[in-house]
């Protein structure tokens, strides 16, 4: 802490009140009273000693003592003023009374005075930094002992010893208290800024989960509305008013799903899975096969019967949506392909392989933007599972996951030879 930094806690004009006790709030004042009456017993105390064994008259020895006692006053709003017009008082009073000191007079600094002056950097202590009031109290015990070093030899009884020791105490035990209270605060503004966190990580984990269901869900069926009005015309004829109606379905399709695309950026946050309310499971599995299969792409799939065992939901639902978004893949990237969809449970894992033949006829373009392949690497991740995915040699797409039912290992293991552009 520089010179600069002490200058401006022991000058600054800036009030620094005595907070009120925290409890018992009844007693919140209990402090600022009792500085009160301490300044009115130091100043009815300081005034005999200095006007009768000190030498200097009832009139000085008021007056001086005011100037004690005031700065106990002010200590409560301004300790550093205080602090300054409590040395400056204690300096004046020791040098005029110097040369009128009774036998085996307190001197430099009076009984009282000394009191007061302790209690001034006690108020000092608990609202500057420690190094202030280090220095403060250094300046408080030199200054005294340089008066009477300058005074020499007297018939006072001198107490520079006891100032250092009394006022170290003072500062000691306020910047201790400063300290606690210090730390109170910042573990209450930690506190504070971990519930903000909290919320904001549980905001971000229910808009990533909202993300995902956009994603899986309504990209899927405007996926399927997309193809059917492509393939519709091929289906009926193509009569012309039937064929434009078709492309404008087609069209608002795709602008759905751009708009969905963007609209998922600002959504999409790492987050876990939170389901609310019913959600699909491997045996709806046939029902989006079917939904698939009305578009015209050639699906077959190799699902076993249900074991005996419950299945977990979390597997069921992520098994599920990975599936969902593939089959939308092929829909989109690989028309005309055949797709192969396997399920398959073991005593401990349920893995499921979605694989497309190489594509025959041009894909239509269709932008992605990832989420589909992010969301797929999501759901198995915090499963613990294992996914891949990836072109084959022979020219097609391979999805593959395997999601362990006992959820205590974990690997991760992706495929980045090619982006969700290409899959399929």
């Amino acid at each position: 802490m520089g010179a600069r930094s002490l200058l401006q806690d022991l000058l600054t004009l800036r009030p620094d009140p005595l907070p009120p006790l925290r409890r018992p709030r009844r007693l919140g004042r209990l402090p600022h009273l009792c500085v009160a009456a301490a300044a009115v017993v130091a100043v009815i105390a300081t005034s005999d000693q200095l006007g009768h064994r000190n030498g200097l008259g009832l009139g000085y020895g008021i007056l001086l003592a005011l100037v004690q006692g005031g700065a106990l006053l002010l200590a409560l709003a301004h300790p550093a003023h205080a602090w300054w017009l409590s040395l400056t008082g204690a300096g004046i009073a020791a040098a005029v009374s110097a040369p009128h000191l009774l036998e085996n007079t307190p001197w430099p600094w009076t009984i009282p005075g000394l009191v007061a002056h302790a209690a001034v950097l006690l108020l000092l202590s608990l609202r500057v930094r420690t190094p202030s009031a280090c220095a403060a109290l250094a300046a408080s015990v030199l200054i005294p002992f340089l008066i009477e070093l300058a005074a020499g030899a007297g018939p006072y009884q001198g107490n520079s010893f006891l100032a250092p020791v009394l006022f170290s105490l003072a500062v000691v035990l306020g910047s201790t208290v400063r300290g606690r209270r210090t730390a109170r605060i910042d573990l209450a503004e930690q506190a504070a800024l971990t519930t903000v966190e909290r919320a904001q990580r549980t905001l971000l984990e229910e808009r990533g989960r909202i993300a995902r269901e956009l994603h899986d869900v309504v990209a899927h069926h405007m996926s399927v509305i997309s193809i059917q009005a492509q393939v519709a015309p091929h289906l009926t004829g193509n009569p012309p008013e039937l064929a434009a109606n078709l492309a404008g379905i087609r069209q608002n399709a795709l602008d759905a799903l751009t708009e969905l695309r963007r609209m998922l950026g600002v959504l999409r946050s790492d987050d876990t899975d939170n389901p609310h309310g019913p959600q699909p499971t491997l045996d709806d599995l046939d029902a989006l096969v079917a939904n698939v299969r009305g578009t015209g792409l050639n699906v077959t799939t190799e699902i076993p019967n249900r074991p005996v065992q419950p299945l977990d939901p979390g597997a069921q639902l992520a098994l599920y949506r990975i599936a969902q978004e593939a089959l939308s893949n092929c829909l989109r990237h690989a028309p005309g392909t055949h797709v192969h969809l396997r399920l398959a449970h073991t005593d401990d894992a349920l893995e499921l392989d979605i694989t497309n033949t190489a594509s025959t006829t041009p894909a239509p373009p269709s932008p992605g933007s990832g989420h589909g392949l992010l969301g797929m690497r999501e759901r198995t991740t915090m499963l613990g599972g294992h996914l891949t995915a990836g072109p084959e040699d022979t020219g097609g797409y391979r999805v593959s996951a395997r999601i362990p039912l006992n959820g205590l290992y974990a690997a991760y293991s992706v495929d980045d030879r090619s982006t969700e552009e290409s899959t399929a």
